[in-house]
């Protein structure tokens, strides 16, 4: 008769689940309490899944390799878990109004599964130091993150007031490149009339470039339909308005 278990030692295997149940909790509560999408239950199981997994890896088939012609891999299992993980990563992944949300939390679950990982596999120090380390980037490199996002410089934006419908836009563009600026990207805002009935568009182009931007945008505003043309960070053009 076939071994109903395949270990004896099957409450020892418990341990490194538990450990993994302990790290990943506390990265979790960490998520959970900065109100991340995925928070302490997905932190968590994803970290006890990903240990079980390599418990099964290593200890699930130990009764097989006493038969002929039968070789076992330990790692199959786990690469298969790199590769999954990446599913529920993705899920978290999401796209508003062209700013990727989600990729600190994805990048977290992911970290959470190699915990998980590393206490199945046998390496309870990696694992130790791998949460730590999440809490040092999580919390440590904040402080980091905002000087160096204040200190970000702005792309230069022109923000362009003319009389639509006479093709303007085209030539407005071409002069900008024509003076070394690139235009990354162009948002119109609105449509409005004079008081005579002309119809007025406006417009704000993102730049890249070097060169007086001043200039330019005193070149622009002497062409002839151009109504208005001012230069500055977004944010304080959307200020003076």
């Amino acid at each position: 008769m076939p071994a109903l278990w395949s270990s004896d030692a099957q409450w020892s295997l418990l341990l490194p689940v538990l450990l993994a149940l302990v790290l990943t909790t506390v990265i979790g509560i960490e998520r959970e309490a900065g109100a991340k999408s995925a928070g302490l239950r997905t932190h968590t199981l994803v970290g006890v899944g990903a240990a079980v997994f390599m418990l099964v890896s290593k200890y699930g088939f130990a009764d097989l390799l006493g038969t002929d012609h039968v070789a076992l891999d330990p790692s199959r299992i786990g690469a298969q878990i790199v590769s999954g993980i990446g599913f529920i990563g993705g899920g978290l992944i999401f796209v508003r109004q062209d700013a990727v949300r989600g990729l600190t939390t994805a990048a977290t679950v992911w970290l959470a599964a190699g915990i998980g990982m590393a206490c199945g596999a046998g390496l309870p120090v990696l694992a130790v130091g791998a949460t730590a380390g999440h809490f040092v980037v999580t919390r440590g490199l904040l402080p980091l993150a905002r000087v160096t996002r204040r200190r970000r410089r702005e792309p230069p934006v022109l923000r362009l007031s003319y009389r639509d419908g006479h093709g303007l836009l085209r030539t407005l563009i071409g002069l900008c490149t024509q003076r070394g600026w690139a235009v990354e990207d162009l948002a119109i805002e609105r449509e409005s009339f004079t008081d005579d009935g002309t119809r007025l568009a406006a417009v704000t182009l993102r730049l890249a470039g070097r060169g007086d931007l001043t200039a330019l945008a005193g070149e622009l505003s002497e062409v002839e339909g151009v109504r208005s043309a001012r230069t500055g960070r977004e944010d304080a053009l959307d200020d003076e308005e």
